[in-house]
């Protein structure tokens, strides 16, 4: 196939061979087709001159045309291409970032690929049917002028762009990038001084500090500057609605696919994803554009047998909704609204149908509260259905896949007789000796499930305890995903989370406000926000890891260079140009060869079965999508929908093949294509790749939240949420996605948003220097020790500055944000709690898991409070990740009580240094308050292990401390020694 990275012929599989200046022959620049010199000089001979692979005339490319004519002494004109290249652009642009270029077995005997000759029929075929498409202009050039004038008009309004960016006025965004160059040069001023200003009589203390220091500015680098450029947006749905709904005309509305996963109905309860399913059957959009697929990874037949009783009540509460316009459209959060429901509310019947429904909706929850409380106990037998036949999945680990179509087209329709969107069950089939790769494995599943029953071009997905608060929603993500100028580079759309049932002064930063409403805004303005796991509308082109329309091509020029553009001063050292451009172009034909197979299966719905299954296997699909060619046909309609050819009664066997737990072995699920597998965070490494490859996301904010959700209020559960984070962190640092060093080659992520995602990955190992620079204010207290010597005016100037630099930056993100102080007070202060327990835990644990293959499991013992309001905020729970603060927090307040007592000793001089130390504890003292609130709880319950555990080894650590003193000279041992000898005690 290949000798020496030189490409091979696509035609007839010989080497592509050099053209007259030595260089590799390349017929075609606009794609970099691979086509051997004798093969381009027969296509020109045969007055072929548009490129068989992207359509574009060869007269754009005039030296290769001329050095084939020079050769052949063939003076032919060139003729008009067959292929329209405005309408095949978006085919041809897609780009796979791993698929092999076609085998040799699939050639014939003279050479020649076996379907070459197909390609000349698919070409008629379209030119047959542009033949009705010009009788169309010609009907609708009799059209009378004032009616296209009116249609113009028309057409005009609804052209205009469905969003705009806002960018930030320069009144707040000059000052804001001013405070932070400002603050860069003081950091720089301020670390040489600590360099050049060691302490002698502490040195080992002045030098962890400053350790640390660096450190945190590094840390302060990484998270600052990806926020350069934030940027707000507009939607215009009105516009979205006047150019896809046009009155008396259907609906031309993507169509979505909604993901909800869960796995156990005892820790999720059913009705909270049961309001989550609600609220996405009665979204405002089209019903026959909406299908919602729920994934039971636990295999539970309560999971099922609740969906039975929700796809029953649905049928009540969804035109109920779309007929009063209520919101949220999810009963439990509707009906628990403390806020006047007859506000705009004008129909006489509102409040009885409301009462009624209300009462509709309570036995609903009788009859699944029921369910629940059956299912507390497993019968020795297992679990039976109605008929009597035991329920597959009564062993979750080891059973067959199920699926149950619930609603549709096809199925129940509501209590009005109108159609009511699709409800899907999945249970993925499980066996022993499988790897399952958990969630994203779920939605992988879910993924191919929904490709060959329905097929939408745009996927949802959201936690089983995020509902859709917003009606709108999908129309507000469909104002950047349908239009024309922005969606074809877009490969999803995040909204923020937002929660509900957190207490109001959110002491743990469970809402994430800092994240959420200043750094994705930054992110946004780059290259586009982070995927964090939910409330999110994907393209379901870039899930399949196809690259955007707009993907960057080659260099045309042998002197590029991926890093900098030119090779004069970065590539000394480095392969030789030529070389380097040979294995680029050969990597690039290897890429576009996906665009062929595309291509010319364009109009595989014109051939029968066997033909289709042929095609199909010869483009080597199998080897990226797996063993079904209902699935591959369905990744090659951009445009979503399944297959006319498909027969709908074959449709369920083969989703539930798709669905085998064998499926996926040898393809690229989970490696290039889907949710992306090796970490617990796969919302971060899917989004990553998907960045690599030169897409860009966008960041969607509603005056009303799209999506609401539940967070664990404890501190305990908040506490291994953020471990579970920072595991993934670690595992992706760990793994060879690490942003570190991975997609580099492609250029196609911007430096800044490679930036933001080291941040990601990075951030957990801040809690090793952050636990020694809290431990530090102890140590100077209980040594007498400090590490800052004695502050020149000079000094004072820096630290002020460097103090101020830090309350601006804070100050103007404030007024760009809309973000309050409280929120970025208590999003510190857990940074804090957070870096000295939880992320501390997560680095030790990934190192091990990833290094040494042992999985560390932290066991919760559950010691509930009892009150009525925020209960779950004064629960305690028994962990380890509870040591590590409590330790700080006890060896800070002794080291305070020591300094005092010391100063009450030593008299008036030994003040003044002691308030230095003191701020300093005080400092992480009230870092730590939240987590000590916490740890005491309401009552002041606090586990007895966690304090007896803290005091002991605050207390070994003090007095060995004291005891060693290890930052004491010997010179002040010496003199310490003479005068207790002088004093002879």
């Amino acid at each position: 196939m290949m000798e020496s990275g030189v490409p091979v012929c696509n035609t007839c599989g010989e080497q592509v061979g050099l053209n007259a200046d030595g260089q590799l022959f390349v017929s075609c620049r606009h794609c970099n087709h691979p086509v051997c010199h004798h093969c381009f000089d027969y296509e020109i001979k045969q007055g072929r001159s548009s490129c068989v692979h992207c359509g574009i005339p060869y007269n754009d490319d005039e030296a290769a045309v001329a050095e084939v004519e020079a050769a052949s002494g063939n003076h032919m004109p060139l003729a008009v291409s067959n292929l329209n290249p405005a309408q095949d652009a978006g085919i041809h642009a897609r780009n796979f970032s791993t698929v092999s270029t076609v085998d040799s077995e699939y050639n014939g005997d003279s050479g020649n690929p076996i379907w070459k000759n197909r390609v000349e029929s698919w070409k008629d075929k379209k030119n047959k049917k542009k033949k009705p498409a010009a009788k169309d202009k010609k009907e609708a050039a009799e059209i009378p002028p004032e009616q296209q004038m009116e249609e113009k008009s028309q057409s005009g309004e609804a052209a205009k762009p469905l969003s705009r960016v806002v960018p930030l006025p320069k009144s707040q965004l000059a000052p804001y990038r001013t405070v932070i160059i400002m603050r860069l040069i003081i950091l720089i001023l301020f670390f040489h001084y600590r360099v050049t200003h060691p302490v002698d009589s502490a040195f080992g203390l002045w030098l962890t500090s400053v350790i640390c220091e660096i450190w945190f500015a590094f840390s302060w680098v990484l998270d600052q500057f990806p926020k350069w450029s934030p940027i707000n947006r507009e939607t215009y749905i009105d516009r979205l609605s006047a150019r896809y709904e046009r009155e008396g005309e259907p609906s031309e509305l993507a169509a979505v696919d909604f993901f909800v996963s869960t796995v156990d109905p005892l820790k999720e309860p059913p009705l909270i994803t049961a309001n989550t399913v609600l609220s996405i059957l009665a979204v405002d959009y089209p019903v026959d554009k909406v299908s919602c697929y729920v994934s039971d990874d636990g295999a539970a037949m309560l999971s099922f047998e609740s969906l039975v009783e929700t796809a029953d009540f649905a049928r009540k509460w969804v035109p109920f909704c779309k007929k009063f316009s209520i919101e949220p459209r999810a009963p439990e959060f509707y009906f628990s609204q403390k806020i006047d429901y007859l506000k705009d509310k004008v129909q006489p019947s509102f409040v009885k149908e409301r009462r009624a429904m209300k009462r509709d909706y309570e036995e609903y929850k009788v009859r699944v509260n029921a369910l629940v409380a059956k299912a507390q106990k497993t019968p020795d037998e297992g679990w039976t259905m109605e008929d009597g036949t035991p329920w597959p999945g009564n062993n979750s680990r080891d059973h067959p896949g199920m699926i149950q179509v619930f609603l549709g087209n096809t199925g129940a329709r509501d209590i009005e007789g109108n159609e009511i969107p699709r409800l899907v069950y999945v249970s993925r089939e499980k066996r022993p000796g499988y790897q399952h790769h958990k969630k994203a494995g779920a939605e992988n599943a879910l993924v191919r499930v929904s490709a060959v029953l329905t097929n939408a071009p745009f996927i949802l997905n959201l936690d089983c305890d995020h509902y859709v608060n917003n009606s709108k929603a999908i129309r507000e993500a469909m104002c950047f995903l349908m239009d024309p100028q922005v969606g074809p580079d877009v490969c999803y759309v995040q909204f923020p989370q937002r929660f509900d049932g957190i207490d109001k002064s959110d002491r743990y930063a469970n809402r994430n406000t800092v994240f959420f409403d200043v750094n994705m805004k930054g992110l946004d303005g780059i290259q586009g926000p982070v995927y964090v796991g939910t409330g999110c509308v994907f393209n379901r082109q870039a899930l399949y890891g196809y690259g955007p329309s707009s993907i960057p091509t080659l260099p045309k020029t042998s002197s590029s260079c991926s890093w900098c553009g030119s090779c004069c001063c970065c590539c000394r050292g480095k392969k030789p140009a030529k070389e380097k451009d040979l294995s680029e172009l050969y990597r690039d034909a290897k890429r576009e060869d996906l665009n062929a197979a595309i291509f010319n299966l364009r109009e595989i719905d014109s051939y029968d079965e066997h033909e289709r299954s042929l095609l199909i296997s010869q483009m080597s699909f199998e080897k990226t999508f797996g063993l079904s060619t209902v699935f591959i046909e369905s990744t090659m309609m951009e445009n979503g929908g399944v297959a006319e050819s498909a027969n709908p009664s074959t449709l369920i066997k083969e989703a539930i093949h798709v669905i085998s737990c064998g499926y996926e072995e040898k393809t690229a699920w989970g490696k290039e294509i889907g949710w992306i597998y090796g970490s617990v965070t796969e919302d971060i490494l899917t989004g990553f790749k998907m960045h690599c490859r030169g897409w860009r996301s966008i960041y969607c904010m509603p005056l009303r939240p799209a999506f609401k959700g539940s967070a664990p209020i404890n501190l305990s559960d908040r506490l291994h949420q953020v471990l579970r984070w920072a595991l993934g962190s670690i595992e992706i640092f760990l793994s060879r996605h690490c942003p570190l060093w991975y997609g580099f080659g492609g250029g196609r992520l911007k430096w800044l948003q490679r930036m933001a995602y080291i941040n990601t990955i990075v951030y957990p190992f801040t809690s090793l220097p952050l636990i020694a620079y809290c431990l530090l204010p102890a140590i100077c207290l209980l040594t007498g020790k400090f590490i800052i010597p004695t502050l020149s005016n000079l000094a004072s100037v820096l630290f002020l500055g460097l103090f101020l630099s830090i309350i601006a930056t804070s100050v103007l993100e404030l007024r760009w944000s809309g973000v309050s102080i409280e929120a970025i007070w208590r999003n510190e202060q857990f940074w804090v709690i957070g870096g000295v327990s939880a992320h501390l835990f997560a680095v030790f644990q990934g190192f091990l898991k990833m290094l040494a293959g042992v999985d560390t499991n932290f066991t919760v013992t559950t010691k509930a409070g009892e009150d009525a309001d925020f209960d779950e905020l004064y629960v305690i729970k028994w962990t380890t990740v509870l040591i590590p603060p409590t330790t700080i927090l006890v060896v800070n307040l002794v080291g305070v009580v020591a300094g005092f007592s010391d100063a009450l000793n030593n008299g008036y001089e030994a003040w003044g240094p002691l308030f230095g130390k003191v701020f300093f504890a005080f400092w992480v003292i009230l870092h730590l308050y939240p987590f000590l609130k916490g740890l005491m709880g309401r009552q002041n319950r606090t586990p007895t292990i966690v304090v007896l555990w803290s005091v002991l080894l605050a207390s070994v650590f003090s007095l060995v401390w004291v005891k060693i003193d290890p930052f004491v000279s010997k010179n002040d041992a010496s003199i310490v020694a003479q005068s207790c000898i002088a004093i002879d005690c």
